[in-house]
């Protein structure tokens, strides 16, 4: 059976993009200075669309050890958990020592510091995600106990998307996303051209790139809900 081939690699897109902008003609190539350029704007390209839409495909399950007297808990290089940064929280549960789950709440900043007593101890219930610049930060509420320190706590979280370090590095996007990051990066590099050329790359670059957020979204259905926890809020949905 025949396999996959992935073109999604760095140096393809960038001469793509470069033709695409009118900066590179058919049978030419670009010199070294190019490359090393639009290399970098391509991880430009790439930092920025990480904290665009779902990108289903970056999102794991990450558990964390709890220990009794413990709430809170650090990821990221310099993290109580050393790992890249994660980028966001997108929700959690608890699964106790039986592996019986039950699902956390996700507390705002105001709503974390609206409660009484931020050390007592007992079972966890929620936590607050706070997104620090070199790590990112869990509390949990209530304090893990030695009871529900004999379980852990799951956190479905966004990790970053790989840069590419050289122009052989495959993009850590699915294959499907080429297109988009093509003309993304044509988009960004057009700037002095012919207006026409800026208007297509332009075009291009949102059209492709609408086509692709629409279609990275769970498969199952959404729906909302009114949030009626109790003073955790006023007319919230979920």
């Amino acid at each position: 059976m025949a396999q996959n081939v992935s073109y999604n690699y760095a140096d393809r897109i960038i001469r793509y993009a470069m033709r695409d902008a009118g900066l590179l003609q058919d049978g030419d190539d670009p010199n070294s200075e190019e490359l090393a350029e639009n290399m970098n704007r391509l991880n430009d390209l790439i930092g920025l669309w990480v904290t665009q839409g779902l990108k289903l495909w970056t999102n794991t399950d990450l558990s964390i050890t709890l220990i009794a007297g413990q709430a809170l808990y650090t990821m990221g290089p310099s993290g109580t958990i050393v790992m890249a940064r994660p980028m966001r929280c997108i929700g959690g549960y608890y699964l106790d020592s039986s592996n019986n789950r039950r699902p956390l709440i996700a507390l705002s900043r105001d709503e974390y510091t609206r409660l009484a007593n931020v050390t007592q101890q007992g079972a966890i219930n929620s936590y607050f995600w706070d997104k620090q610049q070199i790590n990112s930060n869990v509390t949990f509420w209530l304090t893990p106990d030695s009871t529900a320190a004999t379980g852990t706590a799951h956190l479905i979280i966004q990790n970053h998307i790989t840069f590419v370090a050289s122009l052989t590095d495959q993009i850590n996007f699915p294959d499907e996303w080429y297109m988009a990051l093509r003309w993304g990066l044509a988009d960004d590099i057009s700037t002095g051209q012919p207006q026409s050329v800026i208007e297509r790359c332009a075009q291009k670059a949102g059209m492709y790139r609408t086509m692709l957020e629409d279609w990275d979204t769970e498969d199952s259905s959404t729906f909302f809900q009114p949030d009626i926890r109790t003073g955790y809020g006023y007319g919230n949905y979920r």
